[in-house]
């Protein structure tokens, strides 16, 4: 099955397609409707051949559809039928949770994305999970967000908003019991060492986790547990061993 992964920015969209090294961008921005997408991925895919689709969106979804618009994107989300515009199979996520499928290593992990917000999701056993962390309150009548979002980031500074965020790794991996914590997100490359049993992931998991997406979370177990041969790989991803 050859999936078309579609990675959701506020300045790109990124296109991953089966056997190709580099994901295609096309510009985005607050002039960004779905229908706009859809006319440029088609245009930029064109040639492409692909079964289904994944799509990482920049907002809450439920039951595979946005609860309200992006803040950064146009208007008209809600209720577009993806599907239809498409041709094709087509399942939405969202992004900080579809880059935690591609982060996943196995057991019970916790994602916690560092960029303008906090995005969260927990993986269990292969199962996911996405959350709104983000938004619980934390101290000080702020919430977690508020302490380890880009706009604190600005307010505190580099040195205390490290701080904050080993703070707050440690927290919310305590309350769901999680073995490990995938840091992710622009702003994970500022910190220069990490909080125990924590790793960094890498912004171009969403191609992974996108894929992972149309697995059972039986054989994302599978995978995550045991490295695959180059062969292998290839052959359950659509994609080459070798990226960039």
């Amino acid at each position: 099955m050859r999936v078309l992964v579609i990675d959701i920015g506020g300045t790109h969209v990124k296109l991953y397609g089966a056997r190709r090294l580099e994901p295609v961008k096309i510009d985005s921005g607050p002039a960004m409707t779905p229908t706009k997408l859809v006319n440029g991925i088609q245009k930029a895919t064109e040639g492409w051949k692909y079964d289904v689709i994944s799509i990482g969106y920049p907002g809450a979804v439920v039951h595979g559809k946005p609860l309200h618009d992006p803040v950064n994107l146009g208007k008209g989300w809600i209720g577009f039928d993806f599907q239809k515009a498409f041709g094709r199979p087509v399942k939405i996520i969202n992004d900080a949770a579809m880059q935690a499928l591609g982060s996943y290593r196995g057991g019970r992990m916790l994602f916690l994305g560092l960029g303008t917000g906090l995005g969260s999701a927990l993986i269990v056993d292969g199962a996911l999970e996405p959350l709104e962390l983000g938004h619980l309150p934390f101290k000080h009548g702020k919430t977690f967000e508020d302490h380890v979002g880009v706009a604190a980031l600005k307010r505190f500074g580099e040195k205390k908003w490290v701080k904050n965020v080993f703070e707050v790794v440690a927290q919310l991996r305590n309350a769901l019991l999680a073995e490990s914590v995938v840091l992710g997100g622009g702003n994970s490359k500022l910190l220069t060492t990490l909080p125990p049993d924590t790793f960094r992931g890498d912004n171009e998991n969403a191609r992974t986790g996108g894929l992972r997406l149309w697995q059972s979370p039986a054989r994302r177990m599978a995978l995550a547990a045991a490295p695959l041969s180059d062969d292998v790989f290839e052959h359950e991803t659509g994609f080459p061993v070798r990226y960039g």
